[in-house]
């Protein structure tokens, strides 16, 4: 009878291990980031896609480290994140009696809106007339001196006037914004949707929300400089999974009727099994959250150059809009929408101590240093190929015999 024994193996912290209810991330908690006087509000979230991973070089500043003052690789992942705009304002009240917590009170939405958002919401669609002599007449409506009149672009009567006469019932105010996956490698035009957190008070919250009320929000706005973010995502969905790969079970022996299966789920009595208990079902697509991923950098479209590959991202293709390099992997495959937040808890500023990126691996100014180095090793190879002479059978036995007679004189002398 052997007499190791294993742990369980299976991650018991998320429960249960079901499908996303939802591709796009959100966040349900934000920081509390005071705003002083006379300043602005700030955007706490922002939406990226992963174009990929690559690794890039960079010195360790960090002194207690045993690399401190070298330079180390960096496994890297790079997002890009191209300009949200804001096409609606949303604000939050008490939640009715028997409930806990805030819910939506009243929105306030723009009057131009793109026309990708219309293929993910459908009710700014406004329904069409008939197609009678009454439907060309209201098509351009005249006022008594002959012009044209253009068509109105309002927004819904419950703006803001209504949200400050709401006072104290408003307990929150955040702002409905959209992606711009055109202007991304992603290759698609449809719109993710999600509800960007304000800083500050409520006064605050809605100067800040009407002042950007149908206009764009860049990443710059969100996070500056290197610091570190919070991750949410949804994982690489990989389906219906038995519990080896599902919960790392180690297999039966090979003369066991079913290798690939628990010895023993639960005992006869009581007749049930625990949710402890390994058992095969879905795998992937769950929604995940990561702390402090490190930032290693921000940069514009304008420098896209420096961090793009020279064939592109796999499965994804070039980048075109802003960018942001983190440190290590982020949960999800290429193309995906990533959530990302203002830290909310304690940064590990000691652990991560990185001078700016002095190489990122697979771009362009990567590569020609790497085709110069095989050039010149070309060269090296072709001139000790000339050096060496080919020589025949009758050479060399002509010049042994030539050596074994300067010898004979040498020893005469």
């Amino acid at each position: 009878m052997s007499t190791m024994s294993r742990p369980h193996a299976g991650s018991l912290a998320f429960y249960p291990r079901k499908r996303a209810s939802k591709e796009t991330p959100s966040f349900s908690t934000f920081p509390k980031v005071e705003v002083k006087e006379g300043e602005k509000s700030k955007p706490l979230n922002f939406l990226a896609y992963k174009a990929g991973m690559t690794h890039a070089l960079g010195k360790d500043m960090h002194e207690k480290s045993s690399t401190a003052g070298h330079e180390i690789a960096i496994a890297t992942t790079v997002l890009e994140a191209p300009a949200m705009k804001v096409f609606g304002i949303r604000a939050y009240g008490k939640a009715p009696k028997g409930f806990y917590g805030s819910d939506p009170m009243m929105d306030v939405l723009a009057g131009n809106v793109d026309k990708n958002l219309l293929k993910k919401i459908h009710s700014f669609k406004k329904k069409g007339k008939g197609k009678g002599k009454a439907a060309k007449k209201d098509e351009k409506s005249t006022n008594e001196k002959g012009k044209e009149e253009k068509p109105e672009t309002k927004e819904k009567k419950n703006d803001f006037e209504d949200l400050k006469k709401a006072g104290e019932k408003v307990l929150n105010v955040r702002l409905l914004c959209h992606t711009k996956p055109a202007k991304s490698g992603v290759g698609k035009k449809k719109p993710d949707i999600c509800e960007i957190a304000l800083s500050g008070n409520i006064e605050q919250q809605l100067a800040f929300a009407k002042e950007k009320l149908g206009h764009e929000i860049a990443i710059t706005d969100v996070f500056t400089g290197e610091h570190f973010v919070d991750i949410r995502a949804v994982t690489k969905g990989k389906g219906m999974q038995g519990p080896v790969k599902r919960a790392g079970v180690k297999m039966q022996r090979p003369k066991a009727k079913k290798r690939r299966i628990v010895g023993s789920i639960s005992p006869w009595n009581p007749s049930t099994v625990m949710w402890q208990v390994p058992r095969p079902g879905q795998m992937g697509y769950h929604s995940r959250t990561e702390y402090n991923k490190k930032v290693l950098k921000i940069g514009s479209a304008a420098k896209v150059k420096e961090i793009n590959q020279v064939t592109g991202f796999k499965n994804y293709g070039l980048l075109k809009s802003d960018f942001v390099i983190l440190a290590g992997s982020v949960a999800g495959p290429c193309k995906r929408a990533i959530g990302l937040r203002i830290p909310i808890r304690e940064s590990p500023m000691e652990r991560h101590q990185v001078e700016s990126l002095e190489y990122i691996a697979g771009t362009a100014s990567g590569t020609e240093d790497f085709v110069e180095e095989e050039v010149k090793a070309e060269h090296v190879v072709e001139k000790k190929e000339e050096k060496v002479e080919k020589k025949s059978v009758a050479d060399e036995i002509t010049a042994a015999a030539s050596g074994d007679q300067k010898r004979e004189k040498s020893k005469q002398k």
